[in-house]
């Protein structure tokens, strides 16, 4: 009643996918597992998950750190979803902190979403797009004299204004 060719539990070629998911989607991920304890940077082009210890800079595009996770280090991410222990500073353009971080350092960020409960010790800095930081760290030519009458009527050696760059 069934020949061979019916019996094959091989799928047909429509229903799978001729290339593995993540090179299909053109999408990577890397795994530090929580058994995992790395000293040193990591820079990683895909997406990183990391369940494990870090001891060094971490940069890369995308980083989601699992509870359990401690990272002593920068971290540089396009996008961060940090749920660990951080102990350093974290630049990121979205940055989620969960309710069970724990982080010291200082947090530069373009957009922010922090849970209740989260713990940042450090100091806070939204980020603004590069054209209008270039334009608003140089002061105008009336802020550049007003400074400089203040500290000549002044005998502090500290400078009256600081330019970030």
């Amino acid at each position: 009643m069934f020949s061979k060719k019916s019996e094959t539990t091989t799928p047909s070629m429509g229903s799978m996918p001729s290339k593995p998911m993540s090179k299909a989607s053109g999408s990577t991920f890397s795994v530090i597992g929580s058994d995992v304890s790395i000293t040193g940077d990591i820079a990683a082009s895909a997406d990183l998950h990391v369940d494990g210890t870090v001891d060094g800079d971490i940069t890369c595009a995308s980083l989601v750190q699992g509870e359990e996770s401690t990272v002593t280090g920068a971290i540089k991410a396009e996008s961060a979803r940090l749920s660990g222990t951080v102990k350093g500073s974290i630049t990121a353009r979205e940055l989620v902190i969960l309710k069970t971080a724990r982080i010291e350092g200082d947090v530069h960020y373009d957009a922010l979403t922090i849970e209740q409960g989260a713990q940042v010790e450090g100091r806070f800095a939204h980020r603004e797009p590069t054209g209008a930081r270039q334009e608003t760290a140089m002061p105008s030519i009336a802020q550049r004299q007003s400074v400089r009458d203040d500290a000549a009527s002044s005998h502090s050696d500290e400078p009256k204004l600081k330019v970030a760059n």
